[in-house]
């Protein structure tokens, strides 16, 4: 089953409401869209004024394509994860391979140390300020990931997703966390790639440590490297003593016990202030996006939703509303009612007055009659999607031009029943038929990929079959 054929009941309650949104932006932006048929199968189904509105614009976004984009737009943003995944695997190596070198000559511990924690703390920095004063923080992670996944969806449709899900997140502040997660995600991910590497590098290098001053004094660095090594030492990890520290300013020791020492304490303090940090700021976005993600709802004060009351929940039935036309018209998707649909129906539309109608109808068969107003178009559309019938021909005068409003009353009776078939009826005695006339409507009805006949299907309406 594709995504455009998609049912919307097996829609999340976010991508319900994720759609929902999205209808709404592109309404606002490029005007009303042609809704008579979502709002009546909207009001048939029933429901407080939010699930109305929601069932309206999951008919027109599974009409207009959204279904389609919505699934592109979600591989273009694996795709994009995927990509940056790759980016923190290789940087978080040569994190590690740049704070170590290749062996030949000393470590400088605290080179390698901002090397390693340099960038992420300031980043870090810059995500925990963006989050105090601006109230949202995407980051710049956050934003490269939205840009890559609407390049990589390829689908026009999928460029109104991403404004529509922040939009709908950061109503209840749930974008500084949604993104906060993707964020510290993948600044774990290349923390712990710098951690394994950094290890894979040790257990197969032998390095030795120095630090280096001009100005400062080796006081100076005994207390920040015990102060730094004071949180690492609480998870189990050796902490240098002081005739260590003071004698690795000189030149690299080449006791085995000091390359260890010096080793665990730069694991451990990669550990302490890199990694948890991270992942521990991660599972809170992750908690606090759970927790808000049942909260999520639509803003019935918002103009686009507040001006659908009265359409869909309206103290009087307004008819005759007249639309844009669609850039196309929906399929008619024949065969969806089928479920419970029973019976057979006979409707004409539009015939001319001296045409006797109807015909002679086996018994069992029932007769719409000829649908001239647009009340009487939906009262029968009303009528069908409370009692669709299993079987329903369609009688259209092909002297007639096949116009968009009749092709969508075409669309809307088709999609009401089981079956349907178009009966094309034959020119009355001493008119001669319009071939152009009769090629455009057999055009336009295999577009709309509707069977006609020229003859009365009424042995097809009686039994299901000719």
């Amino acid at each position: 089953m594709t995504e455009s054929n998609r049912p919307a009941h097996s829609l999340s309650s976010l991508e319900r409401l994720w759609l929902t949104e999205a209808v709404r932006l592109r309404e606002e932006h490029a005007g009303p869209l042609e809704d008579r048929e979502a709002n009546r199968l909207a009001q048939a189904a029933g429901g407080d004024l939010v699930s109305r509105i929601e069932s309206r614009a999951l008919w027109l976004a599974q009409r207009d394509g959204l279904f389609g984009a919505l699934q592109h737009w979600r591989q273009g943003a694996q795709l994009a994860l995927i990509v940056l995944l790759s980016l923190a695997l290789l940087s978080g190596a040569g994190l590690a391979l740049a704070a170590l070198g290749d062996g030949q000559r000393p470590v400088n511990v605290f080179w390698a140390l901002g090397s390693l924690l340099g960038l992420h703390l300031l980043m870090l920095l810059g995500w925990a300020l963006g989050l105090a004063f601006a109230g949202d923080s995407a980051g710049s992670l956050g934003r490269l990931w939205l840009w890559l996944s609407e390049k990589l969806a390829r689908d026009a449709q999928a460029a109104q997703l991403a404004p529509a899900l922040l939009l709908l997140l950061q109503r209840q502040r749930l974008s500084r966390w949604a993104l906060g997660l993707l964020v510290h995600g993948l600044w774990l991910v290349v923390l712990l790639a710098a951690l394994l590497s950094l290890l894979a590098l040790l257990a197969t290098r032998r390095y030795g440590f120095v630090w280096e001053t001009t100005i400062l004094s080796g006081e100076t660095f005994v207390a920040l490297t015990q102060a730094l090594g004071a949180l690492p030492a609480l998870l189990g990890f050796a902490l240098p003593d002081a005739e260590l520290i003071r004698a690795s300013g000189d030149s690299a020791l080449a006791v085995e016990s000091a390359r260890q020492a010096w080793a665990a304490w730069l694991v451990g303090v990669l550990l302490a202030y890199g990694v948890l940090p991270r992942g521990l700021l991660a599972l809170l976005c992750l908690w606090r996006w759970r927790r808000g993600r049942a909260a999520l709802a639509l803003d019935l004060n918002l103009p686009g939703y507040s001006l659908l009351r009265d359409r869909l929940l309206p103290s009087s039935e307004r008819l005759g509303v007249c639309d844009e036309a669609p850039q196309h018209l929906a399929e008619p998707q024949a065969g969806a009612a089928a479920s419970n649909s029973a019976g057979a129906l006979l409707v004409a539309i539009e015939l001319d007055d001296r045409r006797p109608w109807p015909p002679a109808l086996p018994k069992g068969l029932a007769n719409a009659g000829v649908i001239d107003s647009r009340e009487q178009r939906q009262r029968l559309l009303e009528q069908l999607t409370r009692f669709p019938p299993a079987r329903l021909a369609i009688a259209c005068d092909p002297q007639r031009s096949p116009d968009r409003g009749t092709l969508t009353l075409l669309s809307e009776l088709a999609r009401c029943a089981g079956a349907t078939r178009i009966w094309l009826l034959q020119a009355q005695p001493g008119e001669a038929l319009d071939s152009e006339r009769l090629g455009d409507w057999q055009q336009a009805l295999a577009k709309l990929g509707l069977s006609y006949a020229n003859s009365a299907p009424l042995s097809w309406l009686e039994t299901g079959h000719d």
